[in-house]
């Protein structure tokens, strides 16, 4: 199968049907701007519509009524929104409904199900390209009028072939009506008239359908039924799952007409095998023992060994079980979708029924109307439900169709337009003591049902007098005591009847409840679900999956029954779903689980960890068998099928182990050492203090990244928090979490603690938590992370955040909870059972601690956190940093080999020290069955020396010394705000007046690449000065004839570039930036900006600049002139036009700069970047000038 050209054919179909659609009921005079009305002209049968052509557009008969409906119906979906949310409602709606009956007919016809068994929109013939319906419609069993017969004959003979082909297809439609009437609703509405066919028209979708996929998509004795449904019904969704996931409506709630988009997932094929044959399978094999049966079922997990009294309840369980009959069994699939699972349980129940003697007929019809319940809260997954479950009866009942039998897969309907006046002319000869009860019963359902699509299958019925209520409603009173009252009392017995159905299938208690629920999270939850969850499914109210299990729990799943869920894995682990849990582990047993890990699901869902598993509804202490598959993902995701059949990754376990650890996750693989250490041992939280931190509700206000802020308003190194001291220093280091790093850094953020947090705590929403730990010394980590957790070692000073927890009172044992945090062992058994990589203080508090007293543990620890250290504060983003690394000796080669050596040295010893941790921690928790030692290097958090990145922070650092950040006569920052100290700068002086030109030619005296070759001379040596400029472009790699050349092109083209990457966004340099042509580019130290440094750079500095060029341009047209030697004229005639660019840029950009440097804007750094470099850029009058480089 071809899900590629399926999903192409989906998406476009959709989009195609659409564009169709609206244009057809816009030559109606119904656009997405509004309804045109007939014009006075109009008449009863004849109606004219002003759509903004030459003539007015015509509407005739019983078009005319068709239009009327399709008018009322976009008002009647008005009410509950908007104009243009109703029209584009009812255009899906119509494009939807014909999409179904497209891909319906195509599947009938390849399978040869149709009636007729003529084809309707293809020909037997590969070669033919006019449907055989067209060229024979008469060898049909369709019966035409005689008016429609001279219609066939007259479209054929002015060869009006689209004309007859719409004609037959609606034909064709309404005749399917009597054998599936839930797919083909008489199409007598609105849907025929907005419907635009043709199978000549290589670019419509009848010739897409037909020519992109293979017929032996559809072919049910190959690929065919349930594969292309399902798959077609989740990619004609794909636009609207990614407007809702990605698009914009990704930080959205989700409306009630947009979550079944929401929520679409196709669930693979042997996955469902699994659900099915272990739940519904099961339930008969344990009763009905049959080893050939068995034999079908691929997927199917034999029982473990169960103790002696286990196996008595098991006994006494599969005693009820004998006792059931084929057509006893009840099976719903809730959330039925596409109707996949149904149709693997109408395969098995076969099977289970050919099993006990009965024919295919008389199974299939008695599947239909005994076993099989679906439910869905779209109309289009149940539609095709249904199409799904009655074309699997019909591959085994020829005749199934003119047996009137419809299956009980329902849509959910809303009681909200249901006429309740009506409902005392219903129950006509009751008495009134039952006419009573039958409408009180009514109206409970009547009520249950408002809005329902809001909740779908979630919603608690009660267990009504079904047959009353069948009975009340097919009841009508005599036609002599009607009233204009009851008009209309028709439409509503067939609602109420719907009604009593769909509240019966739901009411209903089922042997096997089997499905794949929707995964929606509470903050997408519209505001009458969120209502509802609270209210009926408090405990459960973080996830939709998790709502419609507890109800499959509680309320649709028999005594013994089995249930079986397919979801993301996030309720076996988190804290939210703790309670759920219990109540699983207290209430139910569970059968088998199959943990699939990431991709198992395609699209953005697929990237969540999936699990299926069965329950059994009855607790008893059964050895459950787990089969792990969560190493099989990404590119070995294809291994996850024949890996569920191998020994290796099987597990069985008793649930009961599940509580021996906190939080009761389902951790099934664990072994008995593990459950041994959080038996036996104290949690972390009681011997230390894992804590969260605060949250201020607006961090772009509050946080600044450390090189942003003026260096003496940072309070780095504070022992204790004083309210005096904030006033005047109001910045403080802030633990907010980072990426993967071990042992230290991530010292980046501050927090604005101005008068202890006033403008913090004034904010309603904000949290100040944990105070009374700010200051101390501890441990930190990254609550969130994309990799494996990872712990920091910090010193007094610090503030935290929620995003950077913390751990304090670690006394002695401070470096042993680093190390074991920092473990292989940490990480194999905490990692396991919080793959959301979601860290929460609360989690980390429940790790076991086996304390053993160590000076080896310590040292190597205090080892690691000195080497990380080290190396952390090598570089320029370390508020600690002294000096660059390789400026050192005369020469850069033989620095950086020294730097390289040292570099690798570090990395390989503290790979070394973490690989003798993990041995001594392997040992303590006794794990040497299931970890090794080792260390991979990707996760060694030290940096190796890199020659390229190396080399471009030396080009940093010497732009900071060109400026005055650095020196290279004092260590660490020589100038970052505040006064201005010359007397730090002796070696190399800084640039005077804050601007320094990058040009790509040397046009000035302080010209960035001059200054850097000055630099290195006055570091390196004027000896080594070619042989170190060399080696510096050599390193760069850029475009260059000459050193200079190659390390002028790394300062044009790429240096901001790197810096604004180094810098997270929030550059420190900042690149004046005339444009493509590279006609003017200057940098400036933010730290040294002033209200005239614009000015000072366009009189300066531009305004030079374009007199260069204009000599330049001067001198190259004297040697067009004068010149004899044509390779020079065409050199000089091409840098001319280069010139002229550049001129012409430059005055353009100094029209902007003109604007700016008379508005006079000063900053303040303790803005930060992102204010300042916005403000800078702003006039007076509001409007934004970009004469800076985009961050």
């Amino acid at each position: 199968m071809n899900k590629t050209k399926i999903k192409n054919f989906a998406v476009w179909a959709r989009n195609k049907l659409i564009a169709d659609i609206k244009y057809k009921a816009g030559l109606l005079g119904v656009s997405e701007s509004g309804i045109a009305a007939p014009l006075p002209q109009s008449s009863r049968d004849l109606q004219f519509f002003d759509i903004g052509t030459k003539d007015y557009a015509q509407v005739a008969g019983r078009e005319i009524e068709q239009r009327t409906a399709l008018v009322k119906a976009i008002q009647q979906r008005e009410q509950d929104s908007d104009y243009a949310t109703a029209f584009h409602a009812v255009i899906e709606e119509v494009a939807y409904t014909w999409f179904n009956r497209l891909i319906a007919i195509r599947f009938m016809e390849v399978n040869d199900y149709l009636p007729s068994q003529v084809r309707v929109l293809s020909s037997e013939n590969p070669a033919k390209k006019e449907p055989d319906f067209v060229t024979t419609p008469f060898d049909t069993d369709m019966e035409f009028t005689t008016a429609e017969q001279d219609t066939i004959l007259r479209l054929k003979d002015e060869n009006k072939l689209d004309e007859l082909f719409r004609m037959l297809f609606i034909k064709q439609c309404n005749k399917l009506h009597e054998i599936l009437p839930e797919l083909f609703e008489t199409t007598n509405d609105y849907t025929e008239l907005l419907l635009s066919i043709s199978f000549t028209d290589s670019d419509g979708i009848v010739y897409h359908l037909v020519h992109d996929i293979d017929e032996d998509d559809f072919n049910v004795e190959k690929e065919g039924q349930v594969e292309i449904i399902g798959w077609m019904y989740q990619y004609y969704n794909t636009e609207l799952n990614e407007l809702v996931y990605d698009g914009t409506l990704s930080k959205s709630k989700i409306k009630k007409e947009l979550l079944p988009a929401a929520t679409t997932i196709y669930t693979p094929d042997w996955a469902v095998h699994y659900m099915v044959e272990n739940s519904l399978g099961r339930l008969w094999a344990e009763g009905h023992p049959n080893e050939e049966l068995k034999g079908n079922w691929k997927y199917y997990l034999e029982e473990a060994e169960q103790e002696a009294d286990v196996q008595a309840q098991l006994d006494e369980i599969r005693a009820e079980y004998r006792k059931i009959n084929p057509e006893d069994i009840k099976v719903i699939d809730p959330c039925m979708g596409s109707g996949h699972i149904l149709v693997y349980c109408f395969d098995v129940l076969m099977q289970i029924y050919e099993a006990q003697g009965y024919t295919q007929r008389d199974a299939a019809q008695s599947i239909l109307e005994n076993n099989l319940f679906g439910l869905d809260i779209d109309k289009r997954a149940a539609q095709l439900s249904y199409f799904a479950v009655m074309m699997k009866a019909r591959q085994y009942d020829r005749r199934i169709f003119g047996r009137g039998i419809k299956p009980h897969v329902y849509a959910i309907k809303e009681s909200n337009d249901i006429n309740r006046a009506q409902l005392e002319y219903f129950g006509a000869g009751f008495s009134a003591s039952e006419k009573n009860t039958a409408l009180h019963e009514m109206n409970g359902l009547l009520d249950i049902f408002v809005d329902a699509k809001e909740y779908g299958s979630i919603l608690n019925v009660d267990n009504y007098d079904w047959n009353l209520l069948r009975r009340f409603v097919n009841a009508i009173e005599d036609s002599g005591q009607l009233s204009f009252a009851t008009v209309g009392i028709e439409d509503t017995q067939k609602k109420l009847i719907q009604l009593i159905e769909i509240g019966q299938t739901m009411a209903r208690k089922y042997h096997v409840v089997v499905t794949n629920p929707p995964y929606l999270g509470s903050s997408r939850f519209s505001s009458k679900l969120d209502k509802y969850i609270k209210d009926k499914y408090k405990n459960e109210k973080s996830d939709l999956s998790m709502v419609m299990l507890k109800r499959a729990m509680e309320d649709l799943s028999k005594k013994n029954g089995f249930i079986s869920f397919i979801t993301t894995s996030s309720w076996m682990f988190l804290s939210s779903f703790e309670k759920m849990r219990d109540y699983m582990l207290s209430n139910l047993s569970l059968s088998s689980l199959v943990d699939f890990g990431t991709e198992l699901f395609d699209g953005k869902v697929g990237h969540n960890p999936i699990v299926a598993w069965v329950n059994r509804n009855s607790m008893i202490e059964y050895k459950m068998t787990a089969i792990r598959l969560v190493d099989y993902c990404y590119s070995r995701r294809d291994e996850k099928e024949p890996e569920f059949f191998k020994e290796q990754n099987r597990y069985c376990t008793t649930q009961d182990n599940f509580s021996k650890i906190p939080g009761s996750p389902i951790a099934y693989w664990v072994s008995d050492a593990i459950y041994n250490a959080y038996m036996n041992y104290p949690a972390l939280g009681t011997i230390a203090s894992p804590r969260k931190g605060n949250s201020t509700s607006d961090n772009n206000r509050f946080l600044r990244l450390w090189h942003e802020v003026d260096n003496h308003h940072m309070n780095i190194g504070c022992h204790k928090l004083v309210r005096e001291e904030t006033i005047i220093k109001k910045w403080y280091p802030y633990n907010k979490g980072g990426g993967f790093r071990k042992w230290y850094g991530f010292n980046e953020y501050l927090i604005d603690w101005y008068d202890d947090a006033a403008a913090i705590r004034a904010i309603k929403t904000a949290v100040i938590a944990n105070y009374q730990y700010f200051m101390k010394p501890g441990l930190t980590w990254s609550t969130l992370t994309s990799k494996d957790f990872s712990i920091r070692w910090f010193e007094e000073g610090y503030i935290f955040d929620n995003g950077g927890c913390c751990i304090f009172d670690l006394g002695n044992k401070r470096a042993f909870i680093c190390a074991l945090l920092n473990s292989s062992v940490f990480k194999y058994i905490f990692g396991q059972l919080n793959p959301t990589l979601n860290f929460q203080s609360g989690e980390v508090a429940k790790f076991p601690v086996i304390f053993v007293d160590s000076e080896k543990i310590d040292e190597l620890t205090h080892n690691n956190v000195k080497m990380s250290r080290e190396e952390y504060d090598a570089f320029e983003t370390s508020w600690d940093f002294q000096k660059h690394p390789l400026v050192r000796g005369n020469n850069i080669a033989d620095a950086y080999t020294k730097w390289e050596g040292k570099c690798n040295t570090r990395f390989e010893q503290l790979k070394n020290n973490e690989e003798e941790l993990n041995r001594i921690f392997i040992d303590i928790y006794g794990l040497q069955d299931e970890l090794t030692p080792e260390v991979e290097d990707k996760d060694v958090t030290v940096r190796k020396a890199d020659l390229q990145r190396d080399i471009k922070s030396l080009l940093s650092y010497a732009v900071g010394c060109m400026f005055g950040r650095y020196s290279l006569d004092v260590d660490g920052l020589a100038y970052a705000g505040g006064d201005w100290d010359g007397s730090k700068y002796s070696t190399f002086i800084p640039d005077a007046d804050n601007c320094i030109p990058i040009g790509d030619e040397p046009y000035f005296d302080d010209d960035i690449v001059g200054r850097f070759v000055e630099f290195i001379k006055v570091v390196y040596g004027e000896d080594t000065l070619e042989e170190n400029l060399d080696f510096i472009a050599k390193a760069l790699g850029n475009k260059g004839d000459t050193s200079r050349e190659v390390i002028r092109n790394y300062f044009l083209n790429d240096f901001i570039k790197d810096h604004i990457k180094t810098y997270q966004k929030r550059p420190i340099y900042w690149l004046f930036d005339s444009g493509k042509q590279n006609g003017f580019k200057a940098l400036v130290y933010m730290h040294r900006w002033n209200a005239d440094t614009v000015g000072n750079l366009r009189v300066e500095y531009l305004h030079r600049t374009q007199r260069v060029y204009e000599r330049e341009i001067q001198r190259m047209q004297e040697t067009i002139d004068n010149g004899h030697d044509s390779r020079e004229i065409n050199k000089a005639t091409k840098r001319k036009e280069k010139l002229q660019k550049q001129l012409k840029e430059t005055k353009d950009y100094d029209t902007m700069l003109a604007h700016i440097a008379l508005s006079r804007i000063d900053i303040d750094l303790d803005d930060g970047v992102k204010v300042n470099y916005e403000k800078v850029q702003t006039g007076r009058n509001g409007k934004k000038m970009q004469i800076l480089a985009k961050i």
